[in-house]
C-alpha cells in the first residue's frame, strides 16, 4: 500500500521548508527510521525519517525547492503501485513515470482487485518523533472518535514528551476507522495510533501488537446501536477492570481531584467507556440525589464506625496520586543520565561586588540607557557563553559513548520551572548576542515555556545548560547533566562573607557559589576546574570584560 511522505510542519509558525538534500532515489528500498531527506526552516535543519518500509516510488520535488508544509514530496510503497494520485501540482513527471510505467500490465486484473482495494486502503497515523532523542510520547487526549470525518489540518490528538506538549494535525483526509491506543498511554514513536480511510476500509492490518480489538471492531461492525440503552447502566457502574479499577484519562483524574468528584459517579463517554474530562464536569453538576443513590454504602459507613476509631483513622489518613506523565518521563531521563554517565561536581565561589555595582549603575541610569532589565542570571549566561568557547569539551555532546561533537557556537539551555515540570529551552548562538539581546530573548524563551507556547525546535540542540535556583536560597546543589551534553552549571544564592583587607581589617562582601557537574568520560577534573577558575575571574571583572563588547 503506497504511502505519501509529507513535508513536516516543524513549528507552529512554519509555512514552508527548503528541501536541501535527498538521501534516497527512486527505486531505493527503505526501512522505518531510514533518513529520506534533509530540510531546513529559518530556525534550524532537520533529517526526515521514513515511517514505513518499502520502495521509493516517486520524488515530487528537487533539492533546493521551497516546499509548503504538509505537501507530498515522495511516495513509499510496493514495487509497481500507481502513485499518480499522490502527485502535487507541478510535480516532476519523470520521477512518477519511473514507477508508474509497469502499471498497464496489471490493468486487466483491475476489476477483480476492486473488492480488495476497498479493504486495504486505510492509512496509518503514527506517533511523531518530536526530537532526536525522543523514544516515546504520552497520548494525552483524543480530539476525534471512530467514525469522525477529518480534513488535512484538523487536530486529531494531543501528545507530550518530557519537554513540551503538542497537537497532531491530520495529514490526510478521510474517516477515522480505528483508535489503537487510549488517553494516557505511553506510545513508542513511529507506532500506529489510529487509522484513517474510506468508510468500509479494514484497519485491522494496521493495528500494532496489543491494540484494542474493540477500536477496530467499531468500524467493521456498526454495533453502537445498543449504546443508548446501556447509558443508564454506566451511570451507576462506569467502565472498570476485573479488579474494580475505574478507567479514566489523566486529565479526568486531575479534574476530579480538583472538583472533589468521585469517579464512580461519572459516566464514561471516551474510547471503550473511558472517563474523560467532560464526564467529570457532568458528574460535578449532577443532582445530589443521584450521587447518593449511586453509592448508598458510603452514606451508611460513618454511622457504623465508633467516634474513637474514626479519630484514629484520620491520623493515619493519606492519599495516593499518580505521577503526571511529564513527571514520569523526567524521572526516567534523570535516572538514565545518572546511570549512564560518570558525573562529578565541582563548586567555586566568586566575589559579586563588581556585578552588583554594575547592576546598580544600570538601574540608576535605566531611563538614559534605555536597556531592558538585566538580572544576575543574564550576566552569568553572558559570561558563560564567552568563557566556555575556550573549553570546547564542555560545549559539546558525547554521542554513543565514543564520539565528541564540538559546537562552533554556544547554544545555551536555560532550565525553567513551569507548571508542567522542568523544561530546558535553548538560546541558540548566545555567544553572538549582546547582554541586552540575551536579557530579552532568554526572558521570552522562559515565558513561552511557562505558557506552553514554545516551538519544538527550541527544546532541542542545547550544547550546555545553566540551572539557577539561587532565588530560592539554595547555597549549593548537584545539578544533573542533560544528555548528550557534557556539562551543566548550577547557580546558587547570594551570601554575605568576610575577607581580610591589606591592613588586616575585616571586609564584608557578597559572594555566590557556582556548581559545575560534568561527564568525566568527556573531560577530566583539571580542565573542568580551569573552566570554573576562568569563569570566576571573568565575573569578578565583569564590567571591564564587557567594555570590549556591546551591552
Amino acid at each position: 500500500m503506497a504511502k505519501p511522505v509529507l513535508m513536516p510542519k516543524a513549528g507552529i509558525t512554519v509555512e514552508s521548508c527548503i528541501l536541501t538534500e535527498w538521501k534516497v532515489k527512486v527505486g531505493d528500498t527503505v526501512k522505518a527510521g531510514d533518513i529520506l531527506c534533509s530540510y531546513e526552516t529559518d530556525k534550524s535543519s532537520f533529517d526526515l525519517e521514513s515511517e514505513v518500509e518499502g520502495e521509493v516510488l516517486a520524488l515530487f520535488c528537487e533539492e533546493g525547492d521551497e516546499v509548503p508544509v504538509l505537501t507530498n514530496i515522495a511516495v513509499v510503497g510496493a514495487k509497481g503501485e500507481d502513485v499518480s494520485a499522490f502527485a502535487p501540482e507541478g510535480a516532476a513527471a519523470p520521477a512518477v513515470a519511473e514507477v508508474a510505467a509497469p502499471a498497464p500490465a496489471a490493468a486487466p486484473a483491475a476489476p477483480a482487485a476492486a473488492p480488495v482495494a476497498a479493504t486495504t486502503n486505510a492509512k496509518p497515523i503514527t506517533m511523531p518523533k518530536a526530537g532526536i532523542t525522543v523514544e516515546s510520547c504520552i497520548l494525552t487526549e483524543w480530539k476525534v472518535k471512530v467514525g469522525d470525518k477529518v480534513k488535512v489540518g484538523d487536530v486529531m490528538f494531543s501528545y507530550e514528551t518530557d519537554k513540551s506538549s503538542f497537537d497532531f494535525q491530520a495529514e490526510i483526509e478521510g474517516e477515522v476507522l480505528a483508535l489503537f491506543c487510549e488517553e494516557g498511554d505511553e506510545v513508542p514513536v513511529l507506532s500506529n495510533v489510529c487509522a484513517v480511510g474510506e468508510h468500509g476500509d479494514d484497519p485491522a492490518p494496521l493495528a500494532p501488537g496489543g491494540a484494542p480489538v474493540a477500536a477496530v471492531a467499531e468500524v467493521a461492525a456498526p454495533a453502537p446501536a445498543a449504546a443508548p440503552a446501556a447509558a443508564p447502566v454506566q451511570t451507576a457502574a462506569p467502565a472498570q477492570s476485573a479488579d474494580g479499577r475505574i478507567f479514566a484519562s489523566p486529565r479526568a483524574k486531575n479534574l476530579a481531584n480538583k472538583l472533589g468528584v468521585d469517579l464512580a459517579t461519572a459516566t464514561g463517554t471516551g474510547p471503550n467507556g473511558r472517563i474523560i474530562e467532560q464526564d467529570v464536569r457532568a458528574a460535578s453538576v449532577a443532582p445530589k440525589a443521584e450521587v447518593a443513590q449511586a453509592a448508598p454504602a458510603k452514606a451508611e459507613a460513618p454511622k457504623a464506625a465508633p467516634a474513637a476509631e474514626k479519630a484514629s483513622d484520620d491520623l493515619k489518613a493519606y492519599k495516593d496520586e499518580k505521577m503526571s506523565n511529564i513527571r514520569k518521563v523526567i524521572a526516567k531521563n534523570m535516572v538514565m543520565s545518572l546511570s549512564t554517565m560518570a558525573q562529578l561536581t565541582h563548586t567555586i565561589s566568586f566575589d559579586c561586588t563588581n556585578i552588583m555595582n554594575f547592576r546598580k549603575f544600570l538601574k540608576e541610569n535605566a531611563e538614559v540607557l534605555k536597556l531592558p532589565p538585566i538580572t544576575i542570571n543574564h550576566i552569568i549566561i553572558y559570561a558563560v557563553s564567552r568563557v566556555i568557547k575556550n573549553h570546547r569539551d564542555l560545549n559539546a555532546h558525547l554521542i554513543n559513548g565514543d564520539t565528541m561533537r564540538y559546537f562552533e557556537h554556544v547554544n545555551m539551555g536555560i532550565a525553567t520551572d513551569t507548571p508542567r515540570g522542568l523544561l530546558v529551552p535553548t538560546l541558540f548562538g548566545a555567544d553572538t548576542m549582546s547582554l541586552s539581546e540575551i536579557a530579552v530573548k532568554s526572558k521570552k524563551l522562559s515565558q513561552d515555556a511557562i505558557d506552553g507556547k514554545l516551538a519544538p525546535e527550541f527544546l532541542t540542540g542545547g550544547s550546555f545548560t545553566i540551572s539557577n535556583v539561587g532565588n530560592m536560597g539554595i547555597e549549593s546543589f548537584t545539578p544533573v547533566v542533560n544528555p548528550p551534553q557534557t556539562g551543566i552549571l548550577g547557580v546558587n544564592t547570594l551570601e554575605t562573607r568576610i575577607k581580610l583587607g591589606k591592613e588586616g581589617e575585616i571586609i564584608p562582601y557578597t559572594a555566590m557559589a557556582l556548581s559545575l557537574s560534568y561527564d568525566h568520560r568527556a573531560l577530566d577534573g583539571a580542565p573542568a576546574s580551569r573552566f570554573l577558575k576562568e569563569l570566576k575571574e571573568f565575573l569578578e571583572n565583569f564590567s571591564v570584560n564587557l567594555m570590549s563588547n556591546s551591552i
